[in-house]
């Protein structure tokens, strides 16, 4: 086998990895970036960024043999012919659902940045004493105060676009001009801050769309289909961001089709050595060498890794010490919500396609409010004109179909609530024993379900928004509950998770597996408990925290 050594290796190359990438190499490092799938490279592999519906054969849509080729992805969204090849396979990497779970992967460079949703929030003290406070699995190792710097560092390259709102529950953060919000929702914030006292607020969603230049960044161009790419870089990405960055420093080595079957350890020296990798075209197998090691995979990648590596120490794997690896899954719940008719505004309109609307922040539990179940959630909406395709059910052909169908339909507004999981022991990952996935790996068993908080919960996230809605003015309002499962929210999180102690948690508060200080996990599955605020860019600030401290723990010979 083939040798080859680094000062560090990155795994994975999404918002966690490209981070790393970016960090580590700006501070002096040769990095080694291994992603499992194949390079996208900006712009000039954003095929489909600037097609129309009818460029597509389905009109963008999906087929029947699709479904038959997808049949976790067809669950959602994610299975369409406009970035199907964006998508992991569900042939080629399987996995077991013990109960149902939706796991939408990308595996590719850039991973999942290339198509999340850009919903960036900080968590505050709120959440990093919420476990503590209540006596919920294991405290955080951390507190705000030890984050907010971070925070600033991540948020002004990332480029969020935001508003400062003073708000306790929601901490604001380094904002670029907000994407505004339209006629609607400004009055529609005003009358739900009037009817509820100032106890909830209608707020600028903030995202990670640009509105000024940036390094190797234009602003946002208001076209809406940042899932494809965007050749302007409107939006953070591996690509348009951090890759750029940490390949300006002539420091990283970048190999795709790389897919890391182990974490070398060294019982000895109780350090890892570096990886183990197959060449995912050729299957032969590779060892890289590094003195640290950052496992940015996603959540359930990245502990995979561990239940396999340095199992001749530790049965359970690196990191299974305390007997948490692999337990404490969590996602946030939500695909409910409400949405109704406004009137009297036919006579305006809006200019583009915003890739965001509002924001209604956590307002239970919070206070002097107390629900019948812990923490509690947020929500994302917009209010928008109703479209063309509004005429296709009621109108045939002829003259009338197209005179309504070339004008702006009724205005309608909604909101879909995003409630936190709570970190529960029984929500696990294992690996099956008698699944493999294409390149013979055992495959991962995913046990996780919503429990009596969750479903508490969910009766105010679908009420409390019909009741904003009447509030703001609306007409028809309807309460909408999805089919909601665990993974659905694309918001792995847990299953190495950070706490106070090695008997507690497999992280210690710089993201250092207790087990192996040069193995640092920095994705999703190092979070102590969920939030119910979209994770990503906190995944950004605990990344360049953790590599901050890697490098200053290097330079002491500590590592």
């Amino acid at each position: 086998m083939q040798a080859q050594e680094y000062d560090a290796i990155v795994v994975g190359s999404g918002i966690s990895g490209g981070w790393a990438a970016k960090e580590l190499t700006e501070k002096g490092l040769r990095v080694l970036m291994l992603e499992r799938g194949k390079n996208i490279e900006h712009i000039k592999d954003y095929v489909n960024a600037t097609k129309g519906p009818w460029q597509y054969p389905h009109r963008g849509g999906r087929t029947v043999a699709m479904e038959e080729l997808y049949p976790v992805l067809k669950r959602d969204y994610p299975l369409n012919e406009k970035n199907l090849d964006w998508w992991a396979s569900d042939r080629d990497a399987p996995y077991t659902e013990v109960k149902r779970f939706d796991w939408y992967r990308g595996y590719h460079v850039g991973g999942r940045s290339l198509m999340w949703g850009r919903q960036s929030y900080r968590h505050g003290d709120l959440d990093f004493t919420a476990n503590a406070r209540e006596g919920v699995a294991t405290d955080w190792p951390i507190r705000y105060a030890e984050i907010a710097p971070w925070y600033d560092h991540v948020e002004r390259h990332a480029g969020i676009a935001g508003t400062r709102n003073g708000l306790e529950v929601l901490p604001d953060g380094q904002f670029q001009p907000p994407i505004p919000l339209n006629c609607v929702e400004e009055e529609s914030a005003r009358k739900i801050a009037a009817r509820f006292g100032g106890a909830r607020h209608m707020i600028h969603s903030r995202v990670a769309n640009a509105t000024l230049k940036l390094p190797h960044r234009n602003p946002c161009q208001f076209r809406d289909a940042c899932w494809l790419g965007c050749p302007y870089g409107g939006y953070f990405s591996t690509q348009s961001s951090t890759l750029p960055a940490a390949a300006a420093t002539g420091r990283l080595t970048l190999k795709p089709f790389a897919i890391v079957s182990e974490v070398l350890y060294d019982r000895d020296a109780k350090r890892a050595t570096g990886v183990r990798v197959i060449d995912a075209m050729s299957s032969q197998t590779t060892d890289y060498k590094a003195k640290l090691v950052f496992l940015c995979a996603s959540a359930l990648n990245s502990t995979w890794l561990l239940l396999r590596s340095a199992t001749d120490v530790w049965p359970g794997g690196l990191g299974s010490s305390s007997g948490e690896l692999g337990h404490n899954l969590m996602d946030h719940h939500f695909r409910i919500g409400a949405s109704g008719r406004m009137e009297g505004y036919d006579d305006k309109y809006y200019y583009g396609r915003r890739p965001a609307g509002f924001y209604i922040p956590r307002y239970r539990n919070v206070g002097r409010d107390k629900r019948e179940y812990l923490r509690g959630f947020g929500y994302q909406g917009s209010a928008s004109r109703d479209g063309w395709s509004r005429a296709v059910a009621e109108l045939g052909i002829g003259g009338e179909f197209k005179d309504m169908a070339s004008e702006p339909g009724q205005w309608r507004m909604g909101a879909t609530a995003f409630g936190e999981m709570l970190p529960h022991h029984d929500n696990k990952v294992t690996l099956d024993p008698n699944k493999k996935d294409k390149w013979g790996l055992p495959v991962l068993a995913i046990d996780c379900q919503i429990r009596e908080n969750e479903h508490k919960m969910r009766k105010d996230m679908g009420v409390d928004m019909a009741e904003m809605l009447e509030a703001a003015g609306a007409k028809d309002v309807s309460v909408y509950d999805g089919d909601y499962a665990p993974g659905m929210g694309i918001h792995e999180m847990g299953t190495a998770r950070m706490g106070t102690s090695a008997k507690n948690s497999v992280l210690n508060k710089h993201n250092q597996v207790w087990d192996a200080p040069n193995v640092f996990v920095t994705d999703g599955a190092c979070m102590t408990s969920a939030s119910c605020v979209n994770p990503s860019l906190t995944y950004m600030a605990l990344t360049a925290r953790a590599a901050d401290f890697a490098v200053n723990e290097l330079k002491r010979q500590n590592l």
